[in-house]
């Protein structure tokens, strides 16, 4: 039996494969997204040393908080949003002799600013409270003065501004140069300011012992 050729092995043929990279992202943004904050967290530090307690949204400082400033011993307690202060919040400094944090401001906040009704403390006994606008007295407000001095009215800018009253203190019941009637009578006395605010007219009672504070009236000041 005659045998035939001897049969050939089949050739293999292959398919060319195109081998892609793989893309391979920066170990950076794996960090990130790991670092991503969002809700209630414990104290995140800062480089230069400030921290911040409190709750954060997409990253940011967003809800309720505190944060404390490193370099100038001062800490703010309240609400944020998009990672500035906003809402109401309190702000106190650091006293260097009794180490005790001091109450600065206290009251609503817009963008990292005094913004609405707030209270702000220049000294014990010297403060305003009142309205706000973008870090500013404005609106009505009443500044309280160390020397018992009162003045109570409208602001633009931080300062006096439409009408108001300056009601003066106890220790200031004198009119200087002007003559005492016993029985007593109301003097009205007009002063224009070298500041140019407007005209101020001055109540007085004027009585046996002296001339009695009734007050300030501060009529249309210019702004």
């Amino acid at each position: 039996m005659e045998s035939g050729p001897p049969l050939r092995p089949k050739r293999r043929v292959l398919m060319p494969f195109v081998k892609y990279p793989r893309s391979i992202e920066p170990p950076w943004k794996d960090w990130d997204k790991k670092a991503q904050k969002s809700g209630l967290r414990h104290t995140v530090y800062s480089v230069n040393g400030d921290q911040y307690t409190g709750e954060w949204l997409n990253n940011q400082k967003h809800g309720k908080g505190t944060f404390v400033w490193k370099s100038t011993n001062s800490i703010y307690e309240g609400e944020w949003k998009s990672g500035k202060r906003s809402g109401f919040g309190t702000y106190s400094v650091q006293d260097p002799n009794t180490k005790e944090y001091v109450k600065v401001y206290s009251g609503c906040w817009k963008k990292d600013k005094k913004h609405g009704y707030g209270t702000y403390f220049y000294a014990d006994k010297e403060y305003y409270e009142g309205d706000w606008e973008a870090g500013q007295r404005s609106g009505w407000g009443r500044m309280y003065f160390a020397n018992g001095d009162i003045y109570e009215g409208e602001w633009r800018e931080d300062k006096y501004c439409g009408q108001g009253m300056l009601r003066l203190g106890a220790e200031l019941r004198l009119l200087e140069g002007a003559s005492r009637d016993r029985y007593g009578f109301l003097l009205h006395l007009l002063i224009f300011p070298a500041s140019g605010y407007g005209q101020i007219r001055l109540n007085y009672l004027a009585a046996a012992d002296g001339y009695r504070y009734l007050s300030y009236v501060l009529n249309d000041m210019k702004c």
